[in-house]
């Protein structure tokens, strides 16, 4: 392995190869500081010295196609994300409850759901009444579709969605003994490219951890969306949560690690954005998180700790907040519509002097 000095080096002058990034991966915790110093510098040349700051609220449900259901039983979800969504079975009540939405100053909304057996979200019946919602409103449709073919892809495009938040992973284990699929790789691969070719706006979303809490195949996510043209502006980063009721034993994540790879992809994707998104561990964790995250690289977080703020207000006073009342894998083309309004601050009203 390469001395971190050395190392260093590559990373500074902007020619890392794929054996750099999994060298520096492998570095200990108190080797990475100086090539956060680097992310970050980066960060702020391409996208100043700012962070957007994404609350969802009730401005921005998520809403479950499927209810608590789902095929697959994940092993790091088993159902409980579902359980927090406003549940929507049909076509038309979809269709009613986003018009009232709209007219109650919405901002837009993700359509998700349990998967079927092929990892698919169930969307094909709902895509007629999100086309008509798309012509009546100017509500921004974040669609979480998992596994899909290319009916789906072509029926998505002509709904018009706004965001395919599409999860990505390109470790076969992950696949088969976490997310009990009979897939593996070519299968996320093959939806990428209906995705592109309908021309549509992919998030992609990779969840670091999910090998039993360690740091596994991410890299091999991030070459392949590196090399499959996506060219996506923006990147969602999750961390697995260790669920308390499954048979399986995973781990607690360091948060350097989650840094990490959060780095790698600053350094990778330089004109990116990057999101620290809501899935993440909470409890004493959550506090260094969102701090080594911030100073890896990324742009945007959803839902910060006052904590955090306090600290990157006192660490950089010059810093400046963008709130937002949406997911925060929106495009920047629709943060117009999104910024948050007073009473949508609640508890970040202390920070509402920085944001523009």
């Amino acid at each position: 392995m390469s001395k971190p000095k050395n190392l260093l080096d590559k990373f500074k002058n902007g020619n890392p190869s794929w054996s750099d990034y999994s060298r520096f991966l492998d570095l200990k915790a108190i080797e990475v500081n100086p090539f956060f110093a680097v992310a970050l510098e980066l960060k702020n040349k391409n996208f100043g010295n700012q962070i957007k700051i994404y609350i969802p609220d009730k401005r921005f449900p998520a809403i479950s196609i499927t209810g608590d259901d789902c095929a697959l039983e994940c092993e790091h979800c088993n159902k409980k994300y579902l359980k927090g969504m406003n549940k929507i079975l049909n076509k038309d009540d979809l269709e009613r409850f986003l018009l009232n939405h709209f007219e109650k100053g919405g901002v837009g909304a993700l359509i998700s759901g349990g998967c079927e057996p092929d990892g698919s979200v169930p969307l094909l019946r709902f895509l007629d009444s999100i086309r008509i919602i798309k012509e009546k409103t100017n509500l921004i449709i974040n669609t979480h579709t998992g596994l899909l073919n290319e009916e789906t892809a072509k029926k998505l495009a002509e709904a018009r969605v706004d965001i395919v938040s599409f999860d990505v992973t390109m470790d076969e284990e992950v696949i088969k003994k976490i997310y009990h699929l009979n897939k593996d790789p070519e299968d996320y691969k093959k939806s990428i490219e209906y995705l592109k070719s309908y021309n549509l706006n992919i998030v992609p979303h990779i969840c670091i951890g999910l090998f039993y809490g360690k740091i596994h195949k991410e890299l091999e996510a991030i070459k392949f969306l590196k090399e499959s043209g996506v060219n996506p502006s923006l990147i969602v980063l999750i961390a697995l949560i260790p669920p308390k009721d499954s048979n399986t034993k995973f781990i607690r994540l360091n948060p350097i690690d989650i840094a990490k790879v959060i780095a790698v992809i600053r350094f990778v994707f330089p004109n990116t954005e990057i999101s620290l998104g809501c899935m993440r561990p909470r409890g004493k964790a959550k506090i260094q998180i969102e701090k080594s995250a911030i100073l890896a690289g990324i742009t945007r977080i959803e839902i910060p700790s006052i904590e955090t703020l306090k600290w990157l207000k006192q660490k950089y006073p010059d810093i400046k907040f963008k709130f937002f009342s949406a997911c925060c894998a929106i495009p920047e083309q629709f943060e117009k519509y999104a910024k948050s309004k007073e009473f949508d601050l609640k508890k970040y009203k202390e920070f509402d002097s920085y944001h523009e």
